[in-house]
């Protein structure tokens, strides 16, 4: 198979079938990949050489990749190149704060990685992915199936008071198969684990922040090209 792709088998329904029976048509699907956590204009060409689809900025003060200067983000998205996604991650945002951030910074998509309602994602009229983490008995799929205005469903790993960035995998087992969304996989990817979470999961993309850093906010040139091209094999 070509640049990061999976096996999918459409049957005669048009639906996605087990690889064997019902006599369909087997065709591959690119693995798109998103690299979290740009806090640079060096480090968002270095993304965009590498071939990733979609360049994620963090607007959470917390965050060791927290990028305050609203100048310094428009910077970093307008040099993704022209087919490359700029996501802007939020978690819990005051409202007045998201609208100044889209007022400022040209973003192409909206992640909310808190507690934010369907509601309160839609009331932007921007594309969004909803992220969601792992809690152990969580309805995850029941959760995910509310957000029916999402563009997908970004899994994560679970730690209590950490909407993210952990750095921790979780059990791809435990991935229910009924969530309606796109599926982007996050939590603990690397260069070393990418190929086999792909394998096992089969996402529509895979989000990576801290598995390609040399440091918290400064990304490793040879980790993302690491990344990309397990992603690809």
């Amino acid at each position: 198979m070509g640049y990061g792709q999976v096996s999918l088998h459409y049957g005669k329904s048009g639906n996605i079938a087990p690889l064997l029976g019902e006599g369909g048509l087997t065709m591959a699907r690119t693995v798109r990949v998103k690299i979290c956590g740009i806090t640079s204009v060096a480090d968002a060409q270095v993304v965009c050489d590498a071939g990733a689809q979609a360049l994620g900025i963090v607007f959470y003060p917390p965050s060791p990749r927290y990028v305050a200067d609203l100048a310094v983000a428009r910077d970093i998205a307008q040099a993704a190149g022209p087919f490359v996604s700029v996501v802007g991650l939020f978690v819990n945002p005051d409202p007045k704060y998201i609208e100044q951030v889209l007022r400022e910074v040209p973003l192409n998509l909206l992640q909310f990685h808190g507690d934010e309602t369907p509601e309160t994602c839609e009331r932007y009229a921007r594309p969004y992915i909803k992220a969601l983490r792992m809690k152990p008995e969580t309805d995850i799929a029941g959760l995910a199936n509310q957000y029916v205005g999402a563009r997908g469903i970004l899994l994560d790993a679970y730690r209590k008071g950490v909407p993210g960035g952990t750095g921790e995998t979780f059990d791809w087992n435990a991935i229910p198969r009924d969530i309606v969304k796109p599926l982007i996989l996050a939590g603990g990817l690397a260069p070393a684990n990418v190929a086999d979470a792909i394998a096992s999961v089969a996402p529509w993309a895979v989000d990576v922040s801290g598995g390609v850093e040399a440091s918290p906010g400064k990304k490793d040139e040879s980790l993302i090209k690491q990344f990309m091209a397990n992603v690809a094999n």
